[in-house]
């Protein structure tokens, strides 16, 4: 039965240009939604406790760099950072939104486990969703994010763990779209596993083709929605490592066969590539001569922080210094975004892979 009806008609206008803002020129998305739990781990490397104090200091930090804007477009937050304050009394993420950059919240509750399946499983968040995001909108937020997370064995994935989870995302874009934030459509394949590029592309492509299925079925606004995705790289354990040009054509031909030209923009996940890994990929897709009609740009955690971390080590005094790191990260993403990256911003290139990675 065809249906004229789509979700969010009420901020139709509003959730197009919201998506489109976030998929500007040269620009991408900070991914600072860690969980307490996971910045903790960040922390531990860096000899920092985790507490309220030290996780509102280094957020303060981050969202406090001069020219912050020029490339980054928006920030994803935790539920902790987007009501907290700083030392002055002033709400933490005022100076994103002095500098127009917009908010986006984590609104997942994590995953569990799907029955009679390899380990595999479903996000889970639906209850109460609606409520969540009106409140959300009214702090601020323009858009959100929710992960789906599928893994590469002989078993993996399944029809089920493919079905749901599509469901699951289609179902929390409409809510998201419907109270005026526009959803981030993120479907992982953690890159565990001895599997060859190959077999990444195939799942791939078979795992978004069930999403776009079910954002049809669901009368999503494509318009108002962006795409989180893994970028089509070989296990972590597999011997034949790919090149960045291998990375972005298999990337790219994934997305030609499975994404529709409504969509915005592609903002990859970093999915445990090093800083510099995840730069030069995100360059050689923007470089390569293809058929692109969405932005592809980032929306980065740890491929944005590695490097700022290890500067600012809990120290005040080296606030400016990693702020300085974290700046020149961003830019380095910004040229990749427009396919200019030409390499020297000393990103990383420490792997930063975590087996079956959670937030």
């Amino acid at each position: 039965v065809l249906s004229n009806m789509s979700a969010g008609e009420k901020y139709r206008d509003e959730l197009i240009a919201t998506a489109n803002a976030i998929a500007s020129a040269g620009k991408g998305i900070l991914a600072a939604d860690e969980s307490t739990g996971t910045i903790g781990k960040r922390f531990k490397d860096i000899d920092v406790e985790n507490n309220e104090e030290n996780r509102i200091r280094y957020r303060g930090l981050l969202f406090n760099t001069p020219g912050l804007e020029k490339h980054i477009s928006g920030v994803i937050l935790f539920d902790e950072t987007l009501r907290a304050k700083d030392s002055s009394g002033n709400l933490l993420v005022k100076p994103l939104v002095d500098a127009g950059i917009k908010l986006g919240i984590k609104v997942d509750k994590g995953v569990a486990p799907i029955p009679g399946t390899d380990g595999e499983t479903s996000t889970q968040g639906l209850d109460g969703l609606a409520e969540r995001c009106k409140e959300y909108y009214s702090l601020g937020c323009r858009f959100a994010k929710w992960r789906a997370v599928y893994k590469i064995s002989d078993n993996a994935p399944s029809a089920p763990c493919i079905l749901e989870n599509a469901w699951a995302l289609a179902r929390y874009g409409a809510i998201c779209q419907d109270n005026g934030l526009v959803p981030i459509i993120e479907p992982e394949i953690l890159m565990d596993g001895d599997h060859n590029i190959e077999r990444t592309a195939e799942v791939t492509e078979l795992v978004q083709t069930a999403v776009y299925k079910a954002i049809r079925d669901q009368n999503l606004l494509l318009e108002g929605t962006l795409l989180k995705p893994n970028m089509v790289c070989p296990g972590s354990t597999c011997k034949d490592k790919a090149k960045a040009m291998d990375i972005a054509a298999y990337t790219v031909r994934t997305l030609q066969r499975t994404v529709p030209v409504a969509v915005p923009g592609i903002v990859f996940l970093s999915g445990g590539q090093s800083e510099e890994e995840a730069t030069q990929n995100l360059n050689a897709m923007n470089a390569m001569p293809a058929k692109k009609p969405w932005a592809l740009t980032f929306s980065y955690g740890r491929a944005l922080q590695q490097s700022c971390l290890k500067a600012w080590k809990g120290d005040t005094a080296n606030e400016s210094a990693a702020q300085a790191v974290f700046l020149e990260r961003a830019k380095a993403n910004g040229d990749a975004q427009l396919g200019k990256y030409e390499g020297g911003s000393k990103g990383d290139t420490s792997s930063l892979f975590v087996s079956n990675y959670s937030y």
